[in-house]
C-alpha cells in the first residue's frame, strides 16, 4: 500500500504564497515508479486537476488557471512532492489533494481516470 500525506495548507491573503508538500510512503511506492500530481475541490464544485509531474521530474502539466503562478516539483529520493503557489487568488480556495499513478518514467497525467492513490487533502483558504 501507499500512503500520501499532504501538509502546508492554511489561510493566506490574496497575492500571497503557500507551499504544499506531499509525503509518500509504503514499500510499493519505493519499489515502483509513480507520476504524482495535485487536484483540488472547491466548495460546491467538482474536483479539478491542478498540476502533475512525471516520476523523472522532467515533465510537468498545469491547469490553465494556475499556469505561471504555481510550480510543481518533486524529490524522488525523499518521496516528496511540492506545489509552490504564488499570487494566490480567492478562486484558489479549495481542498488540495495529492495523488499518485503508477506509470512510466516520463509519463504525466492530466485527469484522475487512473489515479491509484489519494491523500486526505489539505485546505487552502485565500481571503480577499
Amino acid at each position: 500500500q501507499v500512503q500520501l500525506v499532504e501538509s502546508g495548507g492554511g489561510l493566506v491573503q490574496a497575492g500571497g504564497s503557500l507551499r504544499l508538500s506531499c509525503a509518500a510512503s509504503g514499500r510499493t511506492f519505493s519499489t515502483s515508479r509513480y507520476a504524482m500530481g495535485w487536484f483540488r475541490q472547491a466548495p460546491g464544485k467538482e474536483r479539478e486537476f491542478v498540476a502533475a509531474i512525471s516520476w523523472s521530474g522532467d515533465n510537468t502539466k498545469y491547469a490553465d488557471s494556475v499556469k505561471g503562478r504555481f510550480t510543481i516539483s518533486r524529490n524522488v529520493a525523499s518521496n516528496t512532492m511540492y506545489l509552490q503557489m504564488n499570487s494566490l487568488e480567492p478562486e484558489d480556495t479549495a481542498v488540495y489533494y495529492c495523488s499518485a499513478q503508477q506509470a512510466g518514467i516520463t509519463y504525466v497525467f492530466r485527469s484522475d481516470d487512473a489515479i491509484n492513490y489519494w491523500g486526505k487533502g489539505t485546505l487552502v483558504t485565500v481571503s480577499s
